[in-house]
Formats: structure tokens, C-alpha cells, sequence
């Protein structure tokens, strides 16, 4: 795989600073039941790191310390995690709010059957990956099945009263562009999905997050296999609109890493940008052939039981253009900017 962070050192990117946390979004863990193309965390079936059970613990501890109120589970396919399920009942317990981003096919995979009465019962909102209403275009980016196994893990999200209107119960899906393109507007494509998904399959849902695929790794890596990574850089800075750096992500969620480490969203994460440590993209020493990076310093989940984040500086490199290029991308769809 092509190492996408040498490309992106160029800091033409605003500099942003960090106002008051309000969301910790936490990886599991890259393993995955699947392995899709736009992956930016290159998680899959054969991947084995996994949040050990003293880090996991730390999560309920940081949320009531911070007063953090929601609590975004991410990875891989993150209810492969053993500890899923005690940790969604601890954070509930505190009145967090709790998301799950959740692939629709860990509905049906063995061991998972009760997975999504699971959900309902501890009021969990799920975040769900459907990024086509097209059976081909799903099964070209995701896998072959995934669109069926999608669509029956939506119904079951139904029949349990998640889209329902009043139900309380929130279920929001999630579009990725099938290339290296900005999504489409969020409301015409949201207003899409309704008509084709209620007309084919009777599927309601609460909102659709159309989101830009970010250049690291698998998708950047496949675009500079097809020599379209600069081009698409291109757009991404020609796109960029000042009016979207007050609403993206960075500003007020943390993400944590399966080893507990912090970064300012997911996809620094992913490039080894480390939350708090010193000096800029200069002292990376980059993993051979891939993303991996070592760097000095560095937060940990532990350091949020007596640290607030407020004011520090973002981390950014080019890569932060994909947030806000055009409508604005984010963990929540669209800025609208």
C-alpha cells in the first residue's frame, strides 16, 4: 500500500485550535467483516488489534471526568469487540449518548444474531454504511452480498422501530462518492435514498450523512495506483470554503485509538498525527510502504481524567481539505457551510 502522509505535508491548511470536547469517538479496533474500498482505517477480516480491557475500561471513567456527551464507537466493525456490549451499558448508565457505526452486515454474521434488539434495548443510535441505493455500486465498493445482507440488516433496524418516525429510535445512513469526487448536496441525495429505499424495500431512515472520502489510506492509495491522488488534491483545495471551518469535527471531538492514544479526529488517527505531541510533520519517521508513523509524545485517554483539551492546536495537513471542500464533510454529514 502507497504511503499517502508525504504527499499531504504541504500545510496549506488554516491553522485551527480546539474548543470544549463534546464528543469522544473511540476505535475498537480494524477488525472488520469486510473490506472496503474507500476504507480510510484499511480494516478488515484479517486484522488483530484490539483495545485491551485497562484502556477499555478508562472510556466510562474519561466520559464522567470530561462530562463528554456522546460516545461515537467506531473501528473495524466495533461490536466485534468482546467489550462492546459492557461498554455500551456503562456509558448508557451515565446518560451518554451512544453511536454506533456499524456496517449493517455485523447484523447477520455468526454470534451477532441478537446484536440489533441489543441496540434498541440500550437506545443506541446506529450510524449505518450504505453508500449507494444500487445493489452494483454497493456490492463494487464493499463486497459482493454486502447490498443484500444491508438491506436486510435495515428492515430488522425497522422492524425494531429504528427510522420509525417518533420512535425515538435514530438510524442514519451514511454515502461515500464511488471515486475521487465531492458527494453530491446532502438534501436532494438524502431526499434520493427516501424514494428508491421506501419504494423497493419500504426502508424508512432518520437522515442521510453524505460524506467525501478522504485521501490515506486504502483510497488514497488506490488513487495514486491510478495516478488520480493529485488531481483529486486538486479539487479538494479548489473546493475549500472558509465558512466550513467553524463546524468541522476537529474542534470539539477527540478520537482515541485501540491503544488509547489521542488524535484530533479519525483520520489523523490513521496518519499517525498524534493529539498533543510536539513538533509538526517534519520529525514523521513513516512505516515502510504504509501510513504507520512513530512520533515523540503524545496524549493518552488516561491524560483526559485531568486535561482539558480547550484551546490547544489542531493537528492539519492537506488531507483536512476533504472536511471542507464544498458542502462541508464530517462524522455528522454535511456543514452546510
Amino acid at each position: 500500500m502507497h504511503a499517502t502522509l508525504p504527499l499531504l505535508e504541504s500545510r496549506r491548511f488554516p491553522p485551527l485550535r480546539r474548543e470544549a470536547t463534546t464528543t469522544l469517538q473511540v476505535n475498537l479496533g480494524y477488525r472488520c467483516n469486510q473490506s472496503c474500498v474507500h476504507c480510510h482505517v484499511n480494516a478488515g477480516p484479517s486484522r488483530s488489534e484490539m483495545m485491551d480491557a485497562d484502556t477499555l475500561a478508562l472510556i466510562p471513567q474519561v466520559l464522567a471526568a470530561r462530562v463528554i456527551g456522546t460516545l461515537d464507537l467506531t473501528g473495524g466493525a466495533p461490536e466485534l469487540h468482546p467489550g462492546f456490549r459492557a461498554l455500551v451499558r456503562e456509558a448508557r448508565a451515565l446518560g451518554v449518548r451512544v453511536i454506533d457505526r456499524c456496517n449493517l452486515t455485523i447484523l447477520s454474521e455468526p454470534g451477532q444474531e441478537d446484536l440489533a434488539e441489543f441496540l434498541a434495548g440500550h437506545g443506541v443510535e446506529v450510524v449505518a454504511s450504505l453508500p449507494c441505493y444500487s445493489a452494483d455500486n454497493v456490492d463494487r465498493q464493499r463486497g459482493k452480498g454486502v447490498f443484500g445482507r444491508s438491506i436486510a440488516g435495515l428492515l430488522r433496524l425497522n422492524a425494531l422501530g429504528y427510522g420509525q418516525p417518533g420512535s425515538g429510535r435514530v438510524l442514519n445512513l451514511v454515502y461515500n462518492p464511488q471515486g475521487p469526487v465531492l458527494p453530491p448536496d446532502q438534501a436532494r441525495l438524502e431526499a434520493d435514498y427516501r424514494r428508491e429505499l421506501a419504494a423497493h424495500f419500504g426502508i424508512v431512515f432518520t437522515s442521510l450523512f453524505a460524506l467525501a472520502n478522504m485521501p490515506i489510506q486504502r483510497f488514497g492509495s488506490t488513487l495514486i495506483s491510478k495516478g488520480q491522488f493529485n488531481a483529486y488534491m486538486a479539487l479538494l483545495q479548489a473546493s475549500h470554503r472558509d465558512e466550513n471551518l467553524a463546524g468541522v469535527m476537529c474542534r470539539a471531538l477527540v478520537s482515541v485509538d485501540w491503544q488509547g492514544r489521542l488524535y484530533d479526529c479519525d483520520f489523523n488517527q490513521q496518519l499517525g498525527l498524534p493529539l498533543g505531541a510536539e513538533g509538526g510533520l517534519d520529525d514523521v519517521q513513516a512505516g515502510e510502504g504504509a501510513d504507520s508513523v512513530t512520533r515523540p509524545g503524545g496524549l493518552h485517554l488516561r491524560d483526559l481524567l485531568v486535561r482539558d483539551l480547550a484551546g490547544a492546536p489542531i493537528r492539519v495537513a492537506d488531507h483536512c481539505f476533504g472536511c471542507t471542500a464544498g458542502s462541508g464533510s464530517s462524522c455528522g454529514g454535511a456543514l452546510k457551510g
